[in-house]
């Protein structure tokens, strides 16, 4: 039943939510492929940065019969095509885009072969291959053929003679329903080449799902190394910032230089961590992630040794898991390191702090004690003012009492007016008083 007959039809359910039909079916965004063995499967995986699904979808037109292929047809990041005798399966990822082929396998490489020609049969033409874009990241053949395994040291010696006679790890997967065996080897071409033995009468399922978690394995193995190198990268500058921080953070407890020297020391430190975070946390994270992956789909291989060959698990996690474990180092090294800046930081700010708070308690006391000479000043000038007034008002009365003994008046202007001199300095000084209080309220 379609998804727009379901759509029509009537419910007692409340409106559905606007993912749900999204988020309902990505689990069957991208189902596994049903490969009916033998068959040869060819993977290409390649970045996707700065690729579009225009460029994809052009270049999936140059296949035959897919002139009416349009953008729309790949919305939904995953286009299964099926052309003549084969089948080709598109996905894009976040970061990138994987075109699966599965065709027939050419009896020359059944096993029994030794080191058997596999490019001369792709049903693909060398130059559409080549001229995918983007940036290969990865590139396997997968043989997939049936065969007895019921004695598993036989059938891997037939399989380390299909690789050339050259070392091989291999193991049973499952409960023995198929032998899984590689080498890790980049050739010439520039695929690897992985080799699965199933015993006749194999379901295509069960070969697809095989098919999937050993592409998918080898994929995310190489994704979650990109992180490496710039792990490796990083270590000298992580050691430059390291050793300044220190230096500052030594300067800071001697008090040797200036909180503004200190501070352009720190922030130089600082600026260099920054960037470099925001340059790599998206690569360290997605490290973590990929590795995450490897792990689970090396699980779900549920591997069985073969005595005295390593399993495919073993040896991918005896390599992997040093580079995940220096990624991870890296990562958490810049985590510290940040925190140590930010707590360094903390202490200068505290230290400027400080400084400018005992500036202050220094500047307060320079203004009380500039108010205290300013209040004294006040009172000399207050005290002179009031004998200066007070020299004027018996001037004036001098004057008066001189005007008076001219009228007639029995008095002496001298003894007159020094008798009122206390009367004349107590009236200036009440004056003054008044005057404060009326300046207060």
């Amino acid at each position: 039943m379609s998804a727009a007959h379901i759509a029509s039809q009537p419910t007692s359910l409340p409106p559905d939510d606007a993912l749900r039909g999204l988020l309902h079916n990505e689990v069957h965004a991208r189902p596994s492929a049903r490969i009916r063995l033998p068959a040869l499967v060819v993977l290409v995986a390649v970045l996707n940065e700065g690729v579009s699904r225009e460029d994809e979808c052009a270049h999936l037109r140059r296949l035959p019969g897919q002139d009416a292929l349009r953008p729309a047809d790949l919305a939904d990041n995953f286009l299964r095509l099926r052309l003549d005798g084969l089948t080709l399966r598109w996905e894009r990822h976040s970061e990138f885009t994987r075109y699966s082929l599965v065709q027939p396998l050419p009896p020359q490489a059944e096993l029994g072969a030794s080191d058997p020609d596999l490019s001369a049969s792709l049903a693909l033409e060398a130059s559409w291959l080549r001229e995918i874009p983007g940036r290969t990241v990865a590139a396997v053949k997968l043989v997939m053929l049936a065969h007895d395994i019921s004695d598993p040291h036989a059938t891997l010696a037939l399989a380390q003679q299909w690789f050339g006679g050259r070392t091989v790890v291999a193991s049973m997967l499952g409960n023995g329903h198929s032998m899984a065996v590689t080498n890790f080897r980049l050739r010439p071409s520039g695929f690897e080449r992985m080799l699965v033995i199933a015993p006749p009468g194999t379901s295509e399922t069960r070969a697809g799902r095989i098919s999937q978690r050993l592409l998918e394995l080898e994929i995310y193995r190489l994704m979650a190394l990109r992180g490496l190198p710039a792990a490796k990268a990083l270590a000298p500058m992580l050691a430059e910032s390291e050793a300044a921080l220190a230096e500052v953070t030594a300067k800071l407890e001697a008090r040797q230089d200036s909180e503004a020297e200190l501070l352009d020391s720190l922030i130089h430190v600082a600026a260099g961590v920054e960037r470099a975070t925001a340059q790599h946390l998206y690569r360290f994270s997605a490290t973590q992630a990929y590795d995450a992956l490897v792990r689970q789909r090396i699980a779900e291989l549920r591997e069985k040794p073969i005595p005295g060959t390593q399993t495919i698990g073993e040896f991918m996690q005896r390599r992997l898991s040093p580079a995940i474990a220096t990624v991870a180092a890296t990562s958490a090294r810049l985590a510290s390191l940040s925190q140590r800046i930010e707590r360094a930081s903390a202490l200068l700010r505290t230290r400027v702090d400080i400084a400018t708070e005992t500036q202050n308690q220094q500047l307060l006391a320079k203004l009380t004690r500039g108010q205290d000479l300013q209040l004294q000043l006040q009172s000399t000038v207050e005290g002179l003012s009031i004998a200066a007034i007070s020299y004027y008002v018996v001037s004036l009365l001098l004057y008066g009492v001189k005007a008076l003994k001219s009228a007639g008046l029995p008095l002496n202007p001298e003894i007159t007016t020094g008798a009122l001199i206390p009367l004349v300095l107590w009236a200036v000084w009440k004056a003054t008083q008044r005057v404060h209080a009326r300046l207060k309220h």
